[in-house]
């Protein structure tokens, strides 16, 4: 969901689910960003770990992942894409399908792009 404050500032809803949480090793990187909520995905994704840090997948047989959802600035959703390296083919940045009264919204989110064999599901939440 993008929202526009007094007509000016560009916000952006997303959905967050591994070190940029709250007390997560990457959380300085949105710290300054708007809290707005607790969430979780449709059961339509699967997380792996992929050594220090999780990668969330599309899969038709997924679980319901834990995570918070941010309102995000301009300037802090290009600071994610960088850390997320979607430049670089690692995450992309899709719209999301999460459940309850954020089922209706619009939320992005970051997908992994990259195989994930031979990686660790950790289950729910990281």
């Amino acid at each position: 969901m993008v929202e526009r404050t007094g007509g000016r500032a560009v916000r952006t809803l997303v959905f967050v689910y591994g070190t940029l949480k709250r007390g997560g090793s990457n959380h300085a990187w949105i710290e300054q960003q708007q809290f707005v909520a607790e969430a979780r995905t449709a059961p339509v994704y699967r997380m792996y770990d992929l050594g220090g840090y999780p990668g969330m997948v599309r899969d038709e047989n997924g679980l319901s992942i834990h995570g918070e959802v941010w309102s995000v600035d301009e300037a802090g959703l290009i600071k994610l894409d960088v850390l997320e390296d979607t430049d670089g083919g690692e995450y992309e940045r899709v719209t999301m399908q999460l459940e309850g009264e954020w089922a209706t919204k619009r939320v992005e989110g970051y997908v992994y792009l990259r195989s994930v064999e031979g990686r660790r599901d950790v289950g729910e939440r990281w």
